[in-house]
């Protein structure tokens, strides 16, 4: 076997690569490694990803060939490669266009390009109870079971390349104001936020109008969306994960879109407005009377000719939104996020319904050029007192995370952090409310929650925002799309478990590009030797995949004594 000991890959069977982090090119071959593998595990100082069958086909939607990534994985190895790697990635790659969807003589066709498959599938339930065989080697779809065909295929190992196009939707006509209504500075896009909007628009491919932009918290997600609306012109429906979420789309729009208010609707809890732009949230459209009931207002998505429907934070689309889009499979398709990573493993429901991956933005590449903030992550290990330590001992796995998760010396460590940052505005973010409220209390800081009144909140994030309230306790509600450009530290206490995308988005509220000093602060406490400590290494494996170091220090270096 060849060695080469310069170089930084190790490729393993069972499509497993290992990356030397501290490697001279480990940042140039990371990027080219993200786009067809996916991260698994960091500890230094070996980084761990994984090809999988939907990282390959993002990979060949893009027009990537199992020859190219063969080539550039070889040239990178040490060892070589296993000897079944390149039968492996070529037959994966192969699979992604073996089935086209495409419109004929006015009907959705579904092409296959293997006969054999074909034969099978004549033959095969459940494909054969749906499909009408023709004579040229194609079956004809009935139009409601383009998504249906979509996922059924894709659960069989072979994505469908969907070039039928769409729909066109009631026209709109929207145009970006030349100055927003609320400065006096033009409205001009960043060179990867066109990007990423051409990536996906596409007018002249038939793949265009379908798929997922991937873009850092605070990179300006909703600008795209925005200018993908001008460029399709349609009827469009936003779905977003909360209120806080819908009114700052709303005001977006108005403030730098040419539309009035009678354009736009709200439909939340508290209004139903269906316009020819509604903005909707997760929660709404998934309201039922009971486990046996119907969806009250999935009907929404068949109340306009949508043109186009934009899913924000798309990796936390429930399931019966889920189903709901494979009935819509006609009309464009926007998802925005600052990761693909699900905590349920619908990727592959991500990839056939709403589309492929079409455009990533490294997270480090954007704080390079100043358009976030430079984020300064630390992991506080704090111990458990020796009375919690004991309840911690005796306690069942489940229990075992609840008692580290609220340790109370986790506020000693806090208030030295928030002295350390007494000038700054500070986000304290955590999962359990009995411990939010004692932080809340002890800190005498304002507590939001999912309980807190949607006209309190708004007040407190204003207040905030003006620096009349330098603190704010926030819950997971906080999480996602709440807008605080000023915020320049978040304090994490409490998570939820391992999950690696609640990880990213809890920094990306503080990574809004700062006026002064374009730098940020966040940090992570937990409980030293304990499941809280193994939980955050998974949690920032995501983070640390996009180039973030976590400093690790213990809560006794902190500040010297205790407070």
């Amino acid at each position: 076997m060849r060695c080469r000991p310069d170089k930084p890959l190790i490729v393993q069977d069972k499509q497993k690569i290992l990356l030397e982090a501290d490697h001279p090119s480990y940042i140039e071959v990371r990027n080219r490694l993200s786009t067809f593998a996916e991260p698994v595990k960091t500890p230094d100082p070996l980084h761990t990803y994984r090809m999988t069958p939907v990282s390959l086909w993002n990979a060949a939607s893009q027009g990537v060939r199992a020859e190219s990534i063969l080539s550039f994985l070889d040239e990178e190895s040490k060892f070589g490669l296993p000897s079944t790697i390149g039968k492996e990635i070529k037959e994966t790659i192969n699979r992604y266009g073996i089935f086209k969807l495409m419109k004929k003589d006015g009907e959705l066709v579904l092409s296959v390009a293997d006969v054999s498959l074909f034969h099978d599938m004549k033959e095969t339930t459940p494909w054969k109870n749906c499909l009408v065989p023709t004579e040229d080697g194609c079956f004809i779809v009935p139009p409601d079971k383009r998504g249906w065909i979509k996922q059924q295929m894709i659960k069989a190992g072979y994505p469908i390349k969907d070039v039928a196009g769409y729909d066109d939707g009631e026209p709109l006509s929207l145009r970006w104001r030349t100055i927003p209504l609320s400065g006096n500075k033009p409205i001009q896009l960043r060179d990867y936020q066109r990007k990423a909007v051409d990536s996906f628009y596409q007018q002249e491919d038939p793949t265009g109008g379908s798929g997922v932009l991937v873009l850092p918290c605070g990179a300006g997600k909703t600008f795209i969306g925005m200018d993908v609306m001008e460029k399709v012109g349609r009827a469009t429906l936003i779905l977003t994960p909360n209120t806080t979420s819908v009114r700052q789309w709303i005001q977006e729009l108005l403030d730098k879109m040419d539309l009035t208010e009678d354009q736009v609707g709200q439909y939340t809890g508290a209004r139903k407005e269906v316009r020819p732009i509604t903005v909707a949230t997760y929660q709404i459209l998934t309201h039922r009377a009971g486990k046996q009931e119907p969806f009250t207002h999935m009907k929404l998505f068949k109340e306009r000719g949508w043109g186009l429907v934009i899913y924000d934070e798309v990796h936390l689309l429930p399931a019966p939104v889920f189903r709901a889009t494979a009935d819509i499979q006609a009309c464009r398709r926007l998802g925005l996020t600052a990761t693909l990573v699900r905590e349920d493993e619908r990727q592959e429901d991500v990839f056939s319904l709403i589309g492929p991956k079409k455009y990533e933005a490294p997270w480090k590449e954007i704080e390079q050029k100043g358009w976030i903030a430079r984020a300064v992550c630390t992991e506080v290990r704090t111990p458990l007192n020796e009375g919690k330590k004991r309840e911690y001992l005796k306690a069942s796995h489940k229990k075992k995370y609840r008692i580290a998760a609220e340790n109370p010396e986790k506020i000693n460590v806090l208030q030295r952090i928030l002295h350390q940052h007494q000038q700054e505005p500070v986000l304290v973010i955590g999962q359990y409310l009995d411990q939010l409220k004692e932080v809340a209390e002890r800190l005498k800081a304002p507590l939001i929650t999912g309980e807190t009144d949607q006209r309190e909140r708004n007040d407190l994030f204003q207040r905030f925002q003006r620096g009349e309230e330098k603190v704010l306790v926030v819950s997971k509600v906080a999480n996602f799309a709440v807008d605080l450009p000023n915020a320049k530290v978040a304090v994490q206490i409490s998570g939820t478990f391992g999950s690696r995308q609640e990880e990213a988005q809890r920094l990306g509220r503080v990574l809004r590009p700062k006026e002064k000093n374009n730098e940020a602060y966040f940090y992570h406490i937990v409980s030293k030797d304990t499941i809280d400590q193994d939980y955050a290494l998974r949690r920032q494996l995501f983070l640390v995949e996009q180039g973030y170091q976590y400093q690790l220090m213990e809560s006794d270096e902190w500040g010297g004594k205790k407070e």
